[in-house]
């Protein structure tokens, strides 16, 4: 049915930069959010940055102005270009969809309905 598959994750200097893919199959969503969430070891996991269908796109404070999450719906693919990368924001970084979210629940991952594998992004100091 529906899979998810992120890609583009890897090890990068602090300032660097990386952009990570989703790739999503099975279905085309026109509705809800897809978004992206990061895990550190020893921390819950928490929301990075989310888009609409129509592109509208929402961040977290802690990566606001270097993250960038965009979409190509001819590819059905969801990008985070992210820049200015730190040591924080090491983490394993997941790709999650539900055409049925609405805004006051987009930042909790337990509400999504699809999740990919994740992907490793690894920030060296």
């Amino acid at each position: 049915q529906v899979r998810l598959v992120e890609s583009g994750g890897g090890l990068v200097q602090t300032g660097g930069s990386l952009r990570l893919s989703c790739e999503v199959s099975g279905r085309t969503f026109n509705s809800g959010f897809t978004s992206w969430f990061r895990q550190s070891p020893g921390k819950e996991r928490e929301f990075v940055a989310g888009i609409r269908w129509y592109s509208v796109t929402y961040y977290a404070d802690s990566v606001k102005g270097r993250f960038t999450i965009s979409r190509d719906n001819s590819k059905n693919t969801v990008y985070l270009q992210m820049n200015s990368l730190q040591p924080s924001d090491t983490a394993v970084y997941t790709c999650a969809v539900d055409p049925n979210l609405i805004l006051s629940s987009m930042r909790r991952f337990e509400e999504y309905d699809y999740w990919g594998q994740g992907t490793q992004v690894t920030v060296s100091s």
